[in-house]
């Protein structure tokens, strides 16, 4: 079993910066590609980011790029999410996952998720 747990979330306002935990627990935490994805009230989760299991080639949707920074540190089973220039749109709950895969394939479903932290962005 794994457990995710997010943390970090919180009320910011237009452009500040967050940054989002998610703390694993289980021996496995770095042999599995890790993301993040997000649900805005009335609407779909979505995927926001993904990182492989040793760090590299993060992917990131279009609307994040540029402003989201995906990172891993392996040896305290930790994910990160560092979050820049917020915008209103950024606004929902965030959550974390484990893929079914060491790197970031389109398609690859996640098969564990945290509980979800909520960021809202003030403008």
């Amino acid at each position: 079993q794994v457990h995710l747990v997010e943390s970090g979330g919180g009320l910011v306002q237009v452009g500040g910066s967050l940054r989002l935990s998610c703390a694993a627990t289980g021996r496995t935490f770095s042999n599995f590609a890790m993301g993040w994805f997000r649900q805005a009230p009335g609407r779909e989760r979505e995927f926001v980011a993904c990182i492989s299991w040793e760090g590299s080639n993060p992917v990131y949707t279009d609307s994040v790029k540029g402003r989201f920074t995906i990172s891993r540190d392996n040896a305290k089973n930790t994910m990160y999410l560092q979050m820049n220039s917020l915008k209103p749109e950024d606004t929902a709950v965030y959550y974390c996952n484990r893929f079914r895969s060491v790197n970031c394939y389109t398609g690859v479903s996640p098969d564990y998720w945290g509980q979800g932290t909520q960021v809202t962005v003030s403008s």
